[in-house]
């Protein structure tokens, strides 16, 4: 068993002793060294008990995908560049109807207490931002526990993103 903490899936792609694995790389259609893009909500599983669905989420770029993962009653969402606590990413290749269908269809259809993974940890960031537009009890709450984490993926849930 490998543990790795790289910054990027192209990473991973590129460590030889992974190719000489011949593991499947599964991702976007566009990322490097792709072996199988899954359709939009196509479900596989990780060993026994772990499900995967791909939700299609194109906008930072067209082949984002982001993905549901389930292991009994507990959800998570593994977001990229499409959702942050506190905000979503650049639109390098899309518009903002995908980024709209993006977040308030397919990642805010999930359920509500599917805890948020975003791939980047921006939300001391986006908080800055969000006080200076909304002074609503959630935004402070968001900025109280910003304040005193230097994590928060996983904290947060779609619910909560809501």
């Amino acid at each position: 068993m490998c543990d790795l903490n790289l910054e990027s899936f192209t990473e991973i792609a590129q460590l030889s002793e992974f190719k000489a694995l011949k593991l499947p790389v599964i991702g976007g259609k566009d990322c490097e060294s792709v072996s199988r893009t899954p359709k939009h909500e196509e479900t596989f599983q990780i060993g026994q008990k772990i499900s995967v669905k791909a939700l299609h989420t194109p906008c930072h770029t067209q082949d984002s995908i982001c993905w549901l993962m389930e292991d009994g009653d507990e959800k998570v969402v593994f977001t990229g560049d499409t959702l942050f606590i506190g905000g979503c990413g650049r639109f390098f290749e899309g518009t903002p109807a995908e980024m709209h269908t993006a977040l308030n269809k397919t990642l805010a259809g999930l359920p509500d207490d599917t805890k948020v993974y975003p791939g980047h940890e921006y939300t001391k960031q986006n908080v800055k931002f969000l006080v200076t537009v909304l002074q609503t009890e959630p935004v402070k709450k968001l900025q109280s526990f910003a304040e005193n984490n230097e994590q928060t993926q996983g904290k947060f849930t779609i619910g909560d993103e809501k």
